[in-house]
């Protein structure tokens, strides 16, 4: 089973299931569907999971009749991937792009200690300390 990335392509239907599984930590398949816009059959939101554990992205857990599902990837390594996925799609690669679209979509006035750590973390990332 090759360990997938989520910047890798996931149907719509993957990738709801997976903000899920992130949202909440564990889900059964009942308790996705619960959450699915326009919900699929059971059997579909399964095979959904079937699919998420084939690409290493979800595993289970047996608990009594039913399987508890949980993202196989961690919440770090996932949002970086989601995060370059972003940057490479919609900004060129360019994370400067990136950054001030965030910049741009936050409180126009960033307060003095919210300066001082973002300089900090640019000033990090610089030097390789990330």
């Amino acid at each position: 089973m090759a360990k997938a990335k989520l910047g890798d392509e996931l149907s719509r239907r993957e990738r709801q299931v997976m903000d899920i599984l992130f949202r909440r930590g564990t889900a059964t398949v009942a308790e996705v569907m619960a959450e699915l816009p326009e919900p699929p059959t059971y059997s579909a939101v399964r095979s959904i999971l079937r699919i998420l554990h084939e690409k290493g992205l979800a595993t289970h857990r047996e608990d009594g009749p039913r399987y508890v599902y949980l993202p196989a990837v961690s919440p770090l390594s996932a949002r970086e991937d989601a995060l370059k996925h972003v940057v490479r799609t919609f900004f060129d690669g360019s994370a400067e792009q990136a950054v001030t679209a965030l910049l741009n979509m936050s409180d126009p006035e960033l307060s003095e200690a919210d300066l001082k750590r973002l300089r900090e973390t640019v000033r990090k990332a610089r030097s390789g300390g990330r």
